[in-house]
């Protein structure tokens, strides 16, 4: 089976990238490749820009990382509430060249932040909207107070309980 997982973060220490490549590991038997959106850092989105410039090869790249998963595993960095820019910028140039970026791929939505809402917030949103752009979302799971409950040297959540919980969400997929 092959995953691609990423936070939806451009930040280099991204917490959220942290625990999608933990959640994308649990999977046995699975080919993970762990994008990183600096990778894909694009101008800010503008319909003048995209006249002027098309559609993106790191767009175009992304979209094509999206289509050779059978497993999808994202966590979504929350701030001020909604989508990171970093992520909201790939999204935008992505659904331009193709409306359903998420391309009907069995999603495993995540979200985690410092604070005891666990990004709540952006969670609740992707749920309600990614879904429209293709986002076939099996399943979420929210870790809060990520620096209480996870371990960055051992890279694992070491909340038995939130450890627990997102170890039976992974058996729940049948591939």
């Amino acid at each position: 089976m092959k995953i691609i997982a990423f936070g939806g973060s451009n930040s280099h220490s991204s917490i959220n990238k942290k625990l999608a490549t933990y959640v994308a590991h649990l999977f046995e038997n699975a080919d993970i490749e762990v994008l990183d959106l600096n990778d894909y850092a694009l101008p800010v989105f503008s319909v003048d820009l995209e006249k002027e410039i098309g559609h993106p090869k790191q767009a175009v790249d992304f979209l094509e990382k999206i289509g050779s998963a059978q497993l999808l595993v994202v966590s979504l960095a929350e701030n001020n509430g909604n989508y990171s820019v970093a992520f909201k910028n790939i999204f935008d140039w992505c659904s331009r060249k193709h409306k359903d970026v998420f391309q009907d791929r069995p999603l495993l939505l995540m979200a985690t932040s410092p604070g005891g809402r666990g990004g709540a917030s952006v969670l609740e949103i992707a749920k309600n909207n990614l879904p429209r752009y293709g986002a076939n979302i099996i399943a979420t799971f929210s870790l809060p107070s990520f620096y209480e409950n996870f371990d960055v040297d051992k890279v694992q959540i070491s909340n038995i309980l939130y450890d627990n919980q997102i170890k039976d969400i992974v058996k729940e997929f049948a591939f």
